[in-house]
């Protein structure tokens, strides 16, 4: 008999109603305290299974460190009440997610919890949710790398919805922060290196933000499809598309180290985007000095990467500091170099962009545009006409 295949098994103090979520060895049920009449979800996990697979261990050994190293309870961590054991089964009540109608779950036979997942059936999410989202995400990854831990299974279907707030859940994978752990989770948001530490979950959480972005499945990245010009034109999707991006490099080095990391750097993506100015969430108000002082700040910028441009000799005709846009470039494999009309672009300090990358102040028009990878024959891709094209692919494979 399949271990997700057992009838509703019988839990102290709580009558399980209908199961709503299963995975792994466990599944995921909708109760009703007898007591208090409160629905709860409770997750089950038997206990004994046939040869020698201990189901149950994995899931004791996760929330005795999670018990352990994560000492007060987090806002974006789901809460766990209680740990119990019957004779068959392990168990573990947790507060049930928001409905995905709205509001706390009321009605048993229709409830379905809300999730990242569920949300993002629905397509990519407005600028100020896919921030606020963000940060709660890594407010709650964070309280985990601060202890020392390891989700392993960062991903939409584990963000679940309280009182409307994100709340990372599932902590059956959870183990302590370093490289040597089984490589076990979900093979999409595995990063390709393939050390599960605290970089793999940068690597799954950058794919989370992508969807949340783009509105499409992790296995399009880097693509920005038809999302690409409402990216670049938002300051904050602008941010939160360069912090995917540097976390889902696939040298383990090259990410983020942590959650916090991911989180300073979003910040610093935010002041340095460059595409038009708007207004934060919260912010009202803005003196005309400081936006001359900005102007001024702008424009001195501006003139400072024409002359380092001019010193590094790179032609002005592939750049622009007044009117230029802002392309990406996406290969597959990553990690190609791109020729325009010849020349490998660059950053003003020399070197060069490698894909996934995108390019600011380019100058519109057409272009040649080529892709180099090592130990492969150029790629051509043919004129591309910056402007009316913001996104410039190449497949290798």
């Amino acid at each position: 008999m399949s271990l997700l295949s057992f009838e509703s098994p019988e839990i102290p103090d709580f009558d399980l109603l209908r199961r709503i979520g299963q995975g792994g060895f466990g599944e995921v049920w909708l109760a009703r305290n007898r007591a208090t009449g409160h629905l709860r979800a409770i997750k089950v996990v038997p206990l004994h299974s046939a040869g020698n697979v201990d189901p149950a261990g994995r899931e004791i050994t996760s929330l005795t460190r999670l018990e352990a190293n994560v000492r007060q309870k987090h806002p974006n961590l789901l809460d766990i009440h209680h740990v119990g054991r019957t004779e068959k089964h392990l168990f573990y009540v947790m507060e049930p997610a928001d409905d995905v109608k709205g509001g706390r779950p009321d009605d048993p036979e229709t409830y379905r919890p809300a999730t990242l997942e569920s949300l993002l059936a629905q397509g990519p999410l407005a600028a100020e949710e896919c921030w606020r989202l963000t940060e709660e995400l890594l407010e709650g990854l964070g309280a985990l790398h601060e202890a020392g831990m390891v989700h392993r299974d960062v991903k939409p279907a584990n963000c679940l919805f309280v009182d409307g707030s994100l709340k990372l859940a599932d902590f059956g994978l959870l183990t302590e922060s370093h490289g040597a752990v089984s490589r076990i989770g979900t093979e999409t948001y595995m990063p390709p290196d393939g050390r599960m530490d605290t970089r793999a979950d940068v690597y799954a959480a950058g794919l989370v933000i992508y969807e949340m972005l783009t509105g499409l499945p992790a296995r399009r990245f880097p693509t920005l499809a038809g999302r690409a010009q409402t990216i670049r034109a938002d300051r904050e999707l602008a941010a939160l598309n360069r912090l995917a991006l540097s976390a889902c490099q696939r040298e383990a080095e090259d990410r983020p180290a942590n959650a916090q990391a991911m989180a300073t750097l979003l910040e610093n993506l935010f002041d340095q985007a460059e595409a038009p100015w708007r207004q934060r969430p919260g912010v009202r108000v803005l003196i005309l000095g400081a936006l001359l002082v900005a102007f001024g700040v702008f424009v001195g910028s501006l003139l400072d990467r024409a002359r380092e441009r001019q010193k590094l000799g790179l032609p002005a005709s592939l750049y622009s500091q007044t009117d230029g846009v802002a392309v990406s470039f996406i290969s597959y494999p990553l990690g190609a170099e791109i020729l325009v009309d010849g020349q490998v672009l660059a950053s003003p300090d020399g070197v060069p962009y490698r894909t996934p990358v995108t390019v600011p102040n380019l100058s519109p028009g057409e272009h040649e545009v080529v892709f180099r990878q090592v130990g492969r024959p150029d790629l051509a891709v043919g004129k591309i006409n910056f402007g009316a094209t913001l996104e410039v692919e190449a497949n290798f494979e």
